[in-house]
Protein backbone atom coordinates (compact mmCIF):
# COMPACT_ATOMS: atom_id res chain seq x y z
CA UNK A 1 0.00 0.00 0.00
CA UNK A 2 1.31 3.64 -0.75
CA UNK A 3 1.74 6.22 1.77
CA UNK A 4 -0.86 8.59 0.30
CA UNK A 5 -3.12 5.42 0.64
CA UNK A 6 -2.16 4.55 3.98
CA UNK A 7 -2.78 8.33 5.27
CA UNK A 8 -6.30 8.22 3.20
CA UNK A 9 -7.12 4.73 5.12
CA UNK A 10 -5.87 6.67 8.51
CA UNK A 11 -8.43 9.65 7.69
CA UNK A 12 -11.33 6.64 6.88
CA UNK A 13 -10.74 5.08 10.07
CA UNK A 14 -10.95 7.93 12.33
CA UNK A 15 -14.14 9.25 10.62
CA UNK A 16 -15.60 5.98 11.35
CA UNK A 17 -14.46 5.44 14.94
CA UNK A 18 -15.78 9.32 15.71
CA UNK A 19 -19.17 8.20 13.39
CA UNK A 20 -21.11 6.64 16.83
CA UNK A 21 -19.35 8.71 19.64
CA UNK A 22 -22.10 11.56 20.51
CA UNK A 23 -20.78 15.06 19.85
CA UNK A 24 -22.15 17.88 22.07
CA UNK A 25 -23.87 20.68 20.74
CA UNK A 26 -22.26 24.07 21.60
CA UNK A 27 -24.61 26.73 19.74
CA UNK A 28 -26.55 27.90 22.79
CA UNK A 29 -23.26 29.13 24.49
CA UNK A 30 -22.00 30.34 21.08
CA UNK A 31 -25.15 32.32 21.00
CA UNK A 32 -24.77 34.01 24.42
CA UNK A 33 -21.51 35.16 23.67
CA UNK A 34 -21.83 36.25 20.34
CA UNK A 35 -24.46 38.95 21.60
CA UNK A 36 -22.07 40.01 24.44
CA UNK A 37 -19.21 40.07 21.93
CA UNK A 38 -21.74 41.71 19.42
CA UNK A 39 -20.30 39.79 16.35
CA UNK A 40 -21.88 38.24 13.25
CA UNK A 41 -21.28 34.48 13.91
CA UNK A 42 -19.25 32.07 16.24
CA UNK A 43 -17.69 28.56 15.46
CA UNK A 44 -15.96 26.35 17.75
CA UNK A 45 -14.91 22.76 17.89
CA UNK A 46 -13.41 20.74 21.02
CA UNK A 47 -11.53 17.67 20.80
CA UNK A 48 -10.30 15.33 23.76
CA UNK A 49 -8.25 12.26 23.56
CA UNK A 50 -7.75 13.75 20.08
CA UNK A 51 -11.47 13.13 18.64
CA UNK A 52 -14.24 15.37 18.21
CA UNK A 53 -16.58 16.01 21.20
CA UNK A 54 -18.12 19.28 20.89
CA UNK A 55 -19.00 21.30 17.68
CA UNK A 56 -21.31 24.33 17.38
CA UNK A 57 -22.07 27.48 15.58
CA UNK A 58 -24.25 30.51 15.98
CA UNK A 59 -25.26 33.69 14.47
CA UNK A 60 -25.53 34.60 10.88
CA UNK A 61 -23.75 34.51 7.77
CA UNK A 62 -23.76 37.93 6.76
CA UNK A 63 -25.12 41.08 8.79
CA UNK A 64 -28.54 42.05 7.81
CA UNK A 65 -29.55 39.05 6.22
CA UNK A 66 -31.21 36.19 7.62
CA UNK A 67 -29.16 32.79 6.91
CA UNK A 68 -28.03 31.31 10.16
CA UNK A 69 -24.58 29.38 10.33
CA UNK A 70 -24.45 26.01 10.52
CA UNK A 71 -21.95 23.44 12.00
CA UNK A 72 -20.52 22.55 8.27
CA UNK A 73 -19.99 26.21 7.19
CA UNK A 74 -16.70 27.07 5.79
CA UNK A 75 -14.23 29.37 8.26
CA UNK A 76 -11.24 31.80 6.62
CA UNK A 77 -8.23 30.30 8.77
CA UNK A 78 -6.40 33.60 7.78
CA UNK A 79 -2.46 33.04 9.80
CA UNK A 80 -3.56 29.43 10.66
CA UNK A 81 -2.47 28.52 7.40
CA UNK A 82 1.04 28.63 8.43
CA UNK A 83 0.64 25.54 10.70
CA UNK A 84 -0.59 23.55 7.23
CA UNK A 85 2.80 25.23 4.99
CA UNK A 86 5.05 24.20 7.49
CA UNK A 87 3.57 20.91 7.52
CA UNK A 88 3.24 20.20 3.86
CA UNK A 89 7.65 21.09 4.14
CA UNK A 90 7.67 18.48 6.90
CA UNK A 91 6.64 15.96 4.40
CA UNK A 92 9.21 16.84 2.26
CA UNK A 93 11.84 17.12 4.95
CA UNK A 94 10.74 13.39 6.09
CA UNK A 95 11.02 12.31 2.49
CA UNK A 96 14.73 13.14 1.80
CA UNK A 97 13.81 16.38 -0.45
CA UNK A 98 14.37 19.20 1.76
CA UNK A 99 16.34 19.66 4.93
CA UNK A 100 15.22 21.99 7.76
CA UNK A 101 18.85 23.63 7.25
CA UNK A 102 19.16 23.89 3.66
CA UNK A 103 19.35 27.92 2.45
CA UNK A 104 17.32 29.58 0.12
CA UNK A 105 20.62 30.21 -1.91
CA UNK A 106 20.38 26.57 -2.93
CA UNK A 107 16.25 26.17 -2.25
CA UNK A 108 16.13 29.20 -4.98
CA UNK A 109 18.61 28.65 -7.47
CA UNK A 110 17.20 30.36 -9.85
CA UNK A 111 16.95 33.38 -7.90
CA UNK A 112 20.66 32.82 -5.92
CA UNK A 113 22.69 35.19 -7.97
CA UNK A 114 20.62 37.91 -7.09
CA UNK A 115 20.16 37.62 -3.73
CA UNK A 116 22.08 39.81 -0.77
CA UNK A 117 24.45 37.79 0.81
CA UNK A 118 22.83 37.61 3.91
CA UNK A 119 19.14 36.46 2.13
CA UNK A 120 21.08 33.74 0.49
CA UNK A 121 22.27 32.55 3.77
CA UNK A 122 18.93 32.39 5.14
CA UNK A 123 17.48 28.40 6.17
CA UNK A 124 14.44 26.97 5.58
CA UNK A 125 13.62 26.53 9.11
CA UNK A 126 14.27 30.51 10.13
CA UNK A 127 12.25 31.27 7.53
CA UNK A 128 8.98 29.61 8.82
CA UNK A 129 10.07 29.98 12.64
CA UNK A 130 10.06 34.08 11.33
CA UNK A 131 13.66 34.43 12.21
CA UNK A 132 14.82 34.99 8.85
CA UNK A 133 14.63 39.16 9.32
CA UNK A 134 12.44 39.85 6.88
CA UNK A 135 9.77 42.74 6.78
CA UNK A 136 6.03 41.49 7.59
CA UNK A 137 4.91 42.36 4.14
CA UNK A 138 6.63 43.06 0.66
CA UNK A 139 7.29 46.40 -0.14
CA UNK A 140 4.26 48.77 -0.92
CA UNK A 141 4.49 48.81 -4.75
CA UNK A 142 4.79 45.10 -5.13
CA UNK A 143 2.02 44.16 -2.63
CA UNK A 144 -0.38 46.78 -4.81
CA UNK A 145 0.50 44.74 -7.64
CA UNK A 146 -0.14 41.33 -6.43
CA UNK A 147 -3.65 42.12 -6.32
CA UNK A 148 -3.51 42.24 -9.80
CA UNK A 149 -0.34 40.41 -10.51
CA UNK A 150 -0.10 39.16 -14.29
CA UNK A 151 1.16 35.32 -14.34
CA UNK A 152 -0.57 34.05 -11.50
CA UNK A 153 0.43 33.26 -7.95
CA UNK A 154 3.80 31.37 -8.40
CA UNK A 155 5.11 34.18 -10.47
CA UNK A 156 4.16 36.70 -7.56
CA UNK A 157 5.31 34.46 -5.09
CA UNK A 158 8.86 34.21 -7.14
CA UNK A 159 8.96 37.76 -7.28
CA UNK A 160 8.12 38.34 -4.09
CA UNK A 161 11.43 35.83 -3.60
CA UNK A 162 13.40 37.95 -6.10
CA UNK A 163 12.31 41.66 -4.77
CA UNK A 164 12.65 40.34 -0.86
CA UNK A 165 15.72 38.41 -0.74
CA UNK A 166 17.53 41.03 -3.08
CA UNK A 167 18.56 43.74 0.12
CA UNK A 168 20.09 42.55 3.57
CA UNK A 169 17.11 41.22 5.85
CA UNK A 170 16.39 43.76 8.43
CA UNK A 171 18.38 41.68 11.09
CA UNK A 172 20.68 39.43 10.67
CA UNK A 173 19.17 35.52 10.23
CA UNK A 174 18.37 33.41 13.36
CA UNK A 175 18.92 36.82 15.65
CA UNK A 176 15.32 38.39 15.96
CA UNK A 177 11.45 36.65 15.84
CA UNK A 178 9.85 39.24 13.14
CA UNK A 179 6.85 38.34 12.14
CA UNK A 180 6.45 37.92 8.33
CA UNK A 181 3.69 36.73 5.83
CA UNK A 182 6.59 37.27 2.96
CA UNK A 183 8.60 35.06 4.86
CA UNK A 184 5.79 32.17 4.29
CA UNK A 185 4.97 33.51 0.88
CA UNK A 186 8.93 32.67 0.19
CA UNK A 187 8.25 29.31 1.87
CA UNK A 188 5.56 28.55 -1.11
CA UNK A 189 8.09 29.56 -3.20
CA UNK A 190 10.22 27.15 -1.94
CA UNK A 191 7.43 24.04 -2.31
CA UNK A 192 6.72 25.21 -5.91
CA UNK A 193 10.98 24.07 -6.68
CA UNK A 194 10.19 20.66 -5.11
CA UNK A 195 10.04 17.67 -7.61
CA UNK A 196 7.81 14.96 -6.33
CA UNK A 197 7.24 11.94 -8.21
CA UNK A 198 9.14 13.96 -11.28
CA UNK A 199 6.98 16.65 -11.07
CA UNK A 200 6.58 20.20 -9.49
CA UNK A 201 2.82 22.01 -8.84
CA UNK A 202 2.16 24.97 -7.44
CA UNK A 203 1.37 25.33 -3.39
CA UNK A 204 -2.27 25.04 -4.17
CA UNK A 205 -2.15 21.81 -5.74
CA UNK A 206 0.14 20.22 -3.61
CA UNK A 207 -1.92 21.26 -0.74
CA UNK A 208 -4.93 19.42 -1.69
CA UNK A 209 -3.43 16.74 -3.10
CA UNK A 210 -0.62 15.76 -0.17
CA UNK A 211 -2.43 17.55 2.68
CA UNK A 212 -6.50 18.14 2.09
CA UNK A 213 -6.98 14.95 0.38
CA UNK A 214 -5.33 12.41 2.55
CA UNK A 215 -6.38 13.94 5.50
CA UNK A 216 -9.96 14.08 4.19
CA UNK A 217 -10.50 17.22 4.14
CA UNK A 218 -12.58 17.52 1.43
CA UNK A 219 -14.71 21.11 2.28
CA UNK A 220 -10.80 23.28 2.07
CA UNK A 221 -10.17 25.69 -0.14
CA UNK A 222 -8.77 28.77 -1.07
CA UNK A 223 -9.80 32.75 -0.64
CA UNK A 224 -12.89 33.97 0.90
CA UNK A 225 -15.54 30.50 1.18
CA UNK A 226 -18.95 30.89 -0.96
CA UNK A 227 -20.06 33.32 -3.28
CA UNK A 228 -19.90 36.92 -3.70
CA UNK A 229 -23.81 36.87 -5.51
CA UNK A 230 -25.52 34.52 -2.78
CA UNK A 231 -25.46 34.02 1.11
CA UNK A 232 -24.15 30.17 0.60
CA UNK A 233 -21.14 30.76 3.33
CA UNK A 234 -20.44 33.26 6.00
CA UNK A 235 -19.19 36.26 4.86
CA UNK A 236 -15.99 38.00 6.40
CA UNK A 237 -16.77 41.90 8.35
CA UNK A 238 -15.12 44.64 9.60
CA UNK A 239 -16.26 46.46 12.56
CA UNK A 240 -18.16 49.69 11.78
CA UNK A 241 -20.31 52.74 13.58
CA UNK A 242 -23.65 51.17 11.99
CA UNK A 243 -22.99 47.18 13.01
CA UNK A 244 -20.40 44.98 11.41
CA UNK A 245 -19.86 45.82 7.82
CA UNK A 246 -20.08 42.57 5.17
CA UNK A 247 -16.85 42.38 3.48
CA UNK A 248 -16.43 39.43 0.73
CA UNK A 249 -12.49 40.08 -0.16
CA UNK A 250 -9.40 38.61 0.73
CA UNK A 251 -5.60 39.58 0.31
CA UNK A 252 -3.85 38.56 -2.75
CA UNK A 253 -4.37 34.75 -3.62
CA UNK A 254 -0.63 34.46 -4.03
CA UNK A 255 -0.09 34.95 0.06
CA UNK A 256 -1.75 31.47 0.35
CA UNK A 257 0.82 30.02 2.58
CA UNK A 258 0.88 32.54 4.92
CA UNK A 259 -2.74 33.02 5.27
CA UNK A 260 -5.70 32.14 2.89
CA UNK A 261 -6.97 28.67 3.70
CA UNK A 262 -10.54 28.04 4.65
CA UNK A 263 -12.65 24.84 5.57
CA UNK A 264 -15.29 23.64 7.63
CA UNK A 265 -14.60 23.10 11.43
CA UNK A 266 -14.87 19.23 11.00
CA UNK A 267 -11.87 19.61 8.62
CA UNK A 268 -9.93 21.74 10.44
CA UNK A 269 -10.19 19.24 13.63
CA UNK A 270 -8.59 16.44 11.21
CA UNK A 271 -5.65 18.46 10.53
CA UNK A 272 -5.54 19.55 14.61
CA UNK A 273 -5.29 15.81 15.08
CA UNK A 274 -2.46 15.41 13.10
CA UNK A 275 -0.87 17.66 15.28
CA UNK A 276 -2.05 15.97 18.85
CA UNK A 277 -0.22 12.81 17.28
CA UNK A 278 -3.67 10.91 16.59
CA UNK A 279 -2.83 7.68 14.78
CA UNK A 280 -5.99 5.33 13.47
CA UNK A 281 -4.45 1.26 13.67
CA UNK A 282 -5.60 0.52 10.55
CA UNK A 283 -3.01 3.37 9.15
CA UNK A 284 -0.43 5.60 9.56
CA UNK A 285 -0.43 9.33 10.36
CA UNK A 286 0.87 11.98 7.52
CA UNK A 287 3.82 12.87 9.58
CA UNK A 288 5.65 10.45 12.02
CA UNK A 289 6.59 11.34 15.58
CA UNK A 290 9.97 12.58 14.98
CA UNK A 291 8.78 14.76 12.51
CA UNK A 292 6.23 16.43 14.33
CA UNK A 293 8.37 17.09 17.31
CA UNK A 294 10.29 19.23 15.23
CA UNK A 295 7.79 21.33 13.64
CA UNK A 296 6.50 21.91 17.50
CA UNK A 297 10.22 22.25 18.55
CA UNK A 298 11.11 26.34 19.25
CA UNK A 299 15.18 27.29 18.21
CA UNK A 300 17.46 26.66 20.77
CA UNK A 301 18.56 30.09 20.44
CA UNK A 302 18.02 32.98 21.79
CA UNK A 303 16.86 31.81 25.17
CA UNK A 304 12.90 31.97 25.75
CA UNK A 305 12.14 31.73 21.90
CA UNK A 306 8.47 30.72 22.09
CA UNK A 307 7.57 30.11 18.06
CA UNK A 308 8.02 27.06 16.33
CA UNK A 309 7.20 26.08 12.55
CA UNK A 310 4.00 27.80 12.29
CA UNK A 311 2.99 26.95 16.25
CA UNK A 312 3.50 29.43 18.90
CA UNK A 313 4.43 27.38 21.86
CA UNK A 314 3.42 28.24 25.62
CA UNK A 315 3.15 26.88 28.80
CA UNK A 316 -0.44 26.96 30.62
CA UNK A 317 -1.91 25.34 34.04
CA UNK A 318 -4.81 24.00 32.33
CA UNK A 319 -2.71 21.08 30.47
CA UNK A 320 0.59 19.54 30.80
CA UNK A 321 3.70 19.93 28.46
CA UNK A 322 3.87 22.74 25.54
CA UNK A 323 0.87 24.24 24.62
CA UNK A 324 0.70 24.83 20.76
CA UNK A 325 -1.37 28.32 20.08
CA UNK A 326 -1.96 30.47 16.68
CA UNK A 327 -4.70 33.31 15.73
CA UNK A 328 -5.22 34.07 12.34
CA UNK A 329 -6.93 36.96 11.09
CA UNK A 330 -7.20 38.12 7.02
CA UNK A 331 -9.11 41.80 8.73
CA UNK A 332 -12.59 40.08 8.27
CA UNK A 333 -12.06 36.97 9.90
CA UNK A 334 -10.71 35.86 12.59
CA UNK A 335 -9.91 32.46 14.91
CA UNK A 336 -7.60 30.68 17.06
CA UNK A 337 -6.30 27.12 18.40
CA UNK A 338 -5.24 26.16 21.32
CA UNK A 339 -3.86 22.55 21.04
CA UNK A 340 -2.24 20.33 23.83
CA UNK A 341 -0.61 17.45 22.20
CA UNK A 342 0.65 15.72 25.43
CA UNK A 343 -2.95 15.23 26.63
CA UNK A 344 -4.46 15.30 22.70
CA UNK A 345 -6.66 17.90 23.84
CA UNK A 346 -7.72 20.66 21.44
CA UNK A 347 -10.20 24.26 20.97
CA UNK A 348 -10.58 25.46 17.48
CA UNK A 349 -12.63 28.93 17.14
CA UNK A 350 -14.00 31.01 14.59
CA UNK A 351 -15.73 34.40 13.91
CA UNK A 352 -16.64 36.17 10.84
CA UNK A 353 -15.21 39.49 11.93
CA UNK A 354 -12.31 40.56 12.00
CA UNK A 355 -11.16 42.06 15.42
CA UNK A 356 -12.48 39.21 17.22
CA UNK A 357 -10.19 38.03 19.18
CA UNK A 358 -11.71 39.00 22.76
CA UNK A 359 -15.18 36.90 21.62
CA UNK A 360 -12.93 33.93 20.63
CA UNK A 361 -10.44 33.90 23.44
CA UNK A 362 -14.19 34.29 25.91
CA UNK A 363 -15.40 31.18 23.58
CA UNK A 364 -11.92 29.20 24.43
CA UNK A 365 -11.87 29.98 27.60
CA UNK A 366 -15.42 28.37 28.31
CA UNK A 367 -14.40 25.15 26.99
CA UNK A 368 -10.91 25.05 28.46
CA UNK A 369 -12.99 25.09 31.46
CA UNK A 370 -15.85 22.61 30.52
CA UNK A 371 -13.79 19.85 28.87
CA UNK A 372 -10.34 20.65 31.19
CA UNK A 373 -11.34 21.46 34.56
Amino acid sequence: MTAASLTQAWATAQAASHADRPIADLHDTLAELRVEHDVPALGCAVLVDGELVALGAAGVRKHGDDSAVTDDDLWHLGSCTKAMTATLLARDVEAGRLLWTTTLGDLLPDLRDGMHADARAIRLEQLLQHRAGLSRQPPDALWRELFRFEGGDRAARTEVARVMLANAPEAPPGERFLYSNAGYMIAGAVAERVTVDGEVHDWQQRMREELFAPLGMASAGFGPPGEREHVTQPWGHRKAPRGPRPVFADNPSSLGPAGTVHCSLRDWAKFVALHLGVVAAEGEPLLRAGSLAALHQPPAEPAGADYALGWGVHRRDWAPGPILSHSGSNTMWYCVAWLAPEVKFAVLVTCNQGDADQACDAVAAAMIRRFRR
